[in-house]
């Protein structure tokens, strides 16, 4: 399978090149030319596989021929053993035909850990088979970075620079990345916002000239293929769960950068009986503004409860405009250059065909603070504010009462103690026991201004020979 750019004008890779790869030479991101396409009796015969065993075939054409079947399904196995429950994602019921998919039983506690895990040990067996060191360079509005680093810290062949917006992330989420005390592990605090960080990556990733001789960068931001396509999966596991293909589906996703609702997306055009899927986002609303009134303009990003959420350029929707686009590069550059300028508009044919699966909703703080206080008093369940934000998004765009509505917990609310004690609650979600002492562990971060040298010659310095 060759993967290609949506801005068309970057060659096409091959799954291993593209893993490597990261951002498109002309500054666009990575697809598959084409989508796996399964059929209604080939889902059905999935149902009651494992989570892993279900990876393997959902991922499987996308890497056919790149990786064995054998080691393919030892680096699935080795990305979930660490998870802490063994139906990796497990469901849990909140209200008539409503469900929570739980996204936060890995090891950092998020959803991130789907793919990032995954990804680590991916890397991990390319960078050995090609005997190649590589420097690994993210952003994380908390998240992403956490999961990152626990997927790459034990990688010989890797060092890892995180960028996370300075004081910008909750307590719990800074200590996850700034404990891990790896040899190769480094975290940049950036006087700036989340945009700010992916801004720094995206220009260091179109300008490498900075790094050592005989070094590239590798993205674990979405901007990856490889997390993506890990994504998809637990679409089908939820659906085949409550009886798909045989019944439909619907889901709503918290999303920020738009990676995680667009797996879903592709699990559907792949043969997921998914009638409806549900943007839900904070107060930095830009996605919802879009699929609502057409409104794709950057306002001043606001700090809020949800701040893995905190983001007004979603790197993601590129993918999803390009299939909007029918595939048209020229049209995607044009979008993108316009939106560089602060705004871009849909044409009305792109927007309807989005609006026949998607509904939107923006989610305030004051009233995640209600939902995580009311979904807990009526059935002892406790939401963190990002996954509360999907629920309301879902109950109040909600097509369907007969389709299973599925909302994403993305994160588990330890992660979040301020949002939690605002709704209420006498004591912070105690942690889980493997991250109990996370506030006696040593931190180790560097601060550093919002300039592009700066960071970039803090990597350069800190790369292992």
């Amino acid at each position: 399978m060759k993967y290609i750019s949506t801005r068309g004008q970057a060659p096409a890779l091959s799954f291993e090149d593209v893993v490597l790869t990261g951002l498109a030479p002309d500054g666009g991101l990575y697809l598959p030319e084409t989508l796996p396409q399964f059929s209604k009796e080939e889902i059905a015969s999935w149902a009651g596989l494992s989570y892993q065993d279900l990876a393997f075939n959902v991922m499987k054409p996308f890497v056919a021929g790149a990786i064995s079947d054998a080691d393919f399904k030892a680096i699935i196995a080795k990305a979930y053993e660490t998870f802490r429950h063994d139906a990796i994602a497990p469901l849990v019921q909140t209200a008539h035909n409503e469900w929570i998919l739980e996204l936060f039983q890995g090891p950092t506690l998020a959803f991130k850990d789907f793919a990032l895990q995954f990804l680590g040990h991916l890397l991990d067996h390319l960078l050995k088979k090609r005997n190649q060191k590589v420097v690994v360079m993210g952003a994380t509005s908390g998240d992403t970075g956490s999961a990152a680093i626990e997927g790459c810290r034990r990688c010989d062949n890797i060092d890892i620079f995180i960028l996370h917006p300075h004081n910008r992330v909750s307590d719990v989420q800074r200590r996850q990345m700034t404990t891990v005390l790896a040899p190769n592990v480094f975290n940049l605090a950036l006087e700036g916002n989340f945009d700010d960080c992916q801004n720094m990556v995206k220009a260091s990733f179109g300008d490498q000239s900075f790094l050592p001789e005989g070094r590239q960068l590798v993205a674990v931001n979405s901007i990856n293929w490889a997390r993506i396509m890990a994504q998809i999966v637990y679409y089908f596991y939820a659906g085949l769960a409550l009886g798909s293909p045989h019944r439909p589906v619907a889901f709503s996703v918290p999303t920020g950068n738009f990676g995680d609702i667009f797996a879903g997306y592709l699990a559907k055009k792949m043969g997921l009986p998914i009638d409806q899927l549900v943007i839900g986002t904070n107060s930095n609303d830009i996605l919802h503004r879009c699929i609502s009134s057409n409104d794709h303009s950057k306002h001043q990003l606001q700090h809020t409860l949800s701040p893995s959420m905190d983001i007004m350029v979603s790197s993601n929707f590129e993918r999803m405009l390009f299939d909007l686009y029918d595939r048209d590069g020229n049209a995607i550059r044009q979008l993108m250059d316009d939106f560089k300028s602060g705004s871009m508009t849909l044409k009305e044919s792109a927007l309807s065909r989005a609006r026949k699966l998607f509904t939107s909703y923006g989610v305030s703080d004051e009233l995640t603070i209600n939902v995580i206080r009311d979904v807990f008093e009526r059935t002892g369940y406790l939401l963190d504010p990002h996954t509360a934000i999907g629920v309301e998004a879902a109950r109040k765009t909600r097509r369907r009462q007969d389709i299973p509505m599925v909302c994403l917990a993305t994160a588990h609310p330890a992660k979040f103690p301020e949002a939690v004690r605002k709704a209420g609650q006498d004591e912070d979600p105690v942690l889980p026991h493997h991250m109990k002492d996370l506030f006696q562990r040593e931190e180790r971060f560097t601060v550093l201004p919002q300039e592009l040298k700066k960071v970039q010659e803090f990597i350069a310095a800190n790369v292992r020979k």
